[in-house]
């Protein structure tokens, strides 16, 4: 009978190898066409590797937790056709045998109740009597047993407390200690190479942050006015999201060395505006890029946020939405953030942190006003960005959120 292999799919050229993370069939296992046999999960992605056939699974070759190359065999499927047919007919046979099995304990207990019921009720009161004597005899005839037993489980209690104390002054038993107080799971791919990016960025970038706090009222006002109609155009919720992008953009055009890198002794400056967005999921945190999104509308923009939000749920984001950006934008606010200093994605020289907006009471013209009030990050590589351009860059984000026609008129 003819066999397919299973194999790892075609890795990125950014990604060197893959970890099996679980198998979702085992030896023996009857297999459909396109079922997910086993989740193969690479540094940024998770990767589902679905049956070409019908069969059988009959060898697994790699176990969770290997590490596997592009092309490699994981395990081997024997094809089979009727599989259908098999499976029907064993579902009647379990079928018929649950039936079975059930008349004949119905029987037993319908002999049982039987019995009962022919039995008088004096008879069943005389049999409930006997029952109580021979119990109380047997409670009388125990209780030095029970007396003995309760000395010699005092004697073993203290014997075992003696033990277990011992065991924290035994070096030999630091394993078994370390196992009744903890849970040891291993890193996932993705935790340990964000470890490693962050640990990257701290040690490779002069990194400050600075803040600044923005208004939002006239955003509120703007959402509120035409959200609606939003909405019923464009099929989608207006969000806060494409705000910050367009600001963004904005000002990255005005402060090129922030949407640039350091190349060893050259800086390298993008010609393109492709913002990372990070986004949580079940996996650990993501961010997705978002291309050319100077070119984007506001529509198109929410719209492929939430698609990748959709995606990295379900841990279908592809490696390409994954690769490149510019500049990252991350929204702590959405988890009740109010402030943070976000950590730089290298290889890029900036990120921006954006917050809970929270009524706070703010001095407006001499009186005291209470205002949807908003805290920016800017956390930025001091080897390229200085502090002069890292504040202006933040206030032109400020001056836009806060006036959004900005933007139309270019100011």
């Amino acid at each position: 009978m003819k066999t397919i292999n299973i194999l790892v799919p075609d890795l990125p050229e950014s990604v060197n190898n893959a970890t099996v993370s679980k198998w979702h069939k085992t030896i023996g296992s009857e297999i459909y066409r396109n079922d997910n046999i086993v989740d193969i999960e690479t540094d940024k992605i998770m990767l589902a590797v679905s049956s070409p056939c019908n069969g059988i699974l009959i060898k697994i070759f790699e176990k969770e937790g290997e590490i596997v190359q592009s092309q490699q065999i994981l395990g081997i499927i024997q094809k089979k056709n009727n599989i259908l047919d098999t499976t029907q007919t064993n579902t009647i046979n379990i079928t018929k045998k649950n039936v079975e099995d059930l008349t004949t304990t119905n029987k037993q207990k319908h002999n049982l109740d039987k019995n009962n019921y022919y039995n008088s009720p004096s008879i069943r009161r005389l049999k409930n009597i006997k029952n109580a004597k021979r119990v109380s005899i047997e409670k009388t005839k125990n209780k030095a047993d029970i007396k003995n037993l309760h000395v010699s489980n005092t004697i073993q209690q203290n014997s075992e407390s003696n033990a277990s104390k011992n065991l924290f002054f035994n070096t030999n038993n630091h394993n078994i200690i370390n196992n009744m107080f903890e849970k040891r799971v291993k890193m996932t791919r993705l935790r340990q190479r964000i470890a490693e990016r962050l640990l990257e960025s701290q040690k490779n970038t002069a990194m400050l942050t600075t803040f600044n706090e923005v208004n939002m009222q006239s955003i509120m006002l703007l959402r509120k006015k035409y959200g609606e109609i939003f909405q019923k155009k464009h099929g989608i919720r207006m969000g806060f999201m494409p705000f910050y992008v367009k600001s963004v953009v904005y000002a990255l055009k005005k402060f090129p060395e922030i949407n640039a890198y350091i190349d060893k002794t050259d800086i390298v400056y993008y010609k393109n505006f492709d913002i990372n967005i990070a986004i949580s999921t079940p996996r650990g945190l993501i961010a997705p890029v978002l291309k050319n999104a100077d070119s984007m509308s506001m529509a198109e923009i929410e719209k492929k946020i939430q698609e990748f939000s959709i995606k990295g749920f379900e841990n279908n984001i592809h490696i390409n939405e994954l690769t490149g950006g510019n500049f990252t934008i991350t929204n702590g606010g959405v988890f009740g953030a109010l402030l943070s200093t976000p950590i730089i994605n290298p290889p890029q020289t900036a990120i921006l942190g954006i917050h809970l907006i929270h009524d706070r009471p703010m001095a407006v013209n001499g009186k005291i006003t209470i205002l949807p009030m908003m805290y920016l990050a800017l956390s930025y590589d001091h080897r390229l960005i200085d502090g002069k351009e890292s504040i202006n860059f933040l206030s032109t984000i400020k001056n836009i959120l806060e006036d959004f026609n900005r933007i139309l008129i270019d100011v």
